[in-house]
């Protein structure tokens, strides 16, 4: 069974997700530590812990969830995995950081891509890959049946959506995504976002303003 916490960083209070099982093998979802206290508040909870760093997953390539993805592969000598589609956002990283006035991003290099057709494996559990472009061309949502819970990114947050005036965002593309990927979901599933609380996909279904 796979326990989930997260963290919250960075200057957009992005929410980074770490995923672990009965061994303590982790998955990292969409680190987003941007100051260096940042990671090392991660990184001593791992060590705490005595965790074991299998990866890192990402739900898309905005800065916000990439800051902290170089620091951890280093440490750890671990690999990054997107979904292709999501290269050409992450080719954008150093436009993106000088129109949001940061001076600088280590842009890391995905080792391995995410498919929606594969699930992924952490030793004997298995997160069910979702393909929910919208917010940007290639995002993903990780869904854990057992768990009863699904790690959006940044497509469906409580009372709202992620924004789709950003390159590679459209908003039709992020409705039917949300409406045939995630509302589809039994609707006591929790949705873990990218950023702010969690929410249900039954309370999205009745109350999001912006896809009912």
């Amino acid at each position: 069974m796979l326990n989930v916490v997260f963290f919250t960083f960075n200057p957009f209070e992005e929410n980074t997700y770490l995923l672990t099982n009965e061994q303590k093998q982790c998955w990292i979802v969409d680190p987003g530590m941007y100051h260096p206290e940042e990671v090392k508040q991660f990184t001593n909870y791992i060590q705490d812990k005595q965790l074991q760093p299998q990866g890192i997953i990402n739900t898309h390539a905005h800065l916000d969830h990439i800051f902290g993805v170089q620091a951890l592969v280093d440490k750890y000598d671990i690999p990054f995995g997107m979904h292709l589609a999501e290269t050409p956002v992450l080719d954008r990283a150093e436009q993106s950081a000088a129109m949001f006035g940061i001076d600088s991003i280590t842009k890391p290099t995905p080792t391995f891509y995410i498919k929606e057709t594969e699930p992924l494996k952490l030793g004997n559990d298995t997160l069910e890959v979702r393909f929910t472009p919208g917010h940007s061309p290639g995002s993903i949502s990780f869904y854990y049946a057992p768990g009863n819970w699904v790690i959006s990114g940044d497509v469906l947050f409580a009372g709202g959506i992620g924004r789709t005036d950003l390159p590679g965002g459209d908003f039709n593309t992020l409705s039917k995504s949300i409406k045939t990927q995630l509302y589809t979901l039994p609707g006591s599933t929790q949705v873990l976002s990218g950023h702010g609380p969690a929410t249900h996909i039954d309370e999205e279904k009745k109350y999001n303003p912006y896809v009912k």
